[in-house]
């Protein structure tokens, strides 16, 4: 049993940064390979970024590569998005999820946890 819990989010200018953190409870954190989704109002979930158990590999969908960066804590059970030239487009609540397989998944029913989200609002 993993428990996550996503903390960072505000409210900030297009062109601004925030960064969110999900610190993980339970065991074997460093076994997981965790992943932040988004959903706006109004839309379906979707995956934004991805880091293996290892941290040796990432993965981004197109709308963020450049912008965001994921990186994973495993001595501090924490997994990080930072987020650059933030634009209105990406306002919406992050989740944070962990997958117990070894590669990066896109897809929302391929991760066995959750986070209860944090809001990201980006104005214009």
């Amino acid at each position: 049993q993993v428990q996550l819990v996503e903390s960072g989010g505000g409210l900030v200018q297009a062109g601004g940064s925030l960064r969110l953190s999900c610190a993980a409870s339970g065991r074997s954190f460093s076994t997981y390979t965790m992943a932040w989704f988004r959903q706006a109002p109004g839309k379906e979930r979707e995956f934004v970024a991805g880091i293996n158990w290892t941290g040796s590999y990432t993965y981004y969908v197109d709308s963020v590569k450049g912008r965001f960066t994921i990186s994973k804590d495993n001595a501090k059970s924490t997994v990080y998005l930072q987020m650059n030239s933030l634009k209105p487009e990406d306002t919406a609540v992050y989740y944070c999820a962990a997958d117990r397989f070894p590669s990066v998944r896109t897809t929302q029913g391929d991760y066995d946890y959750w986070g209860q989200g944090t809001q990201v609002t980006v104005s214009s």
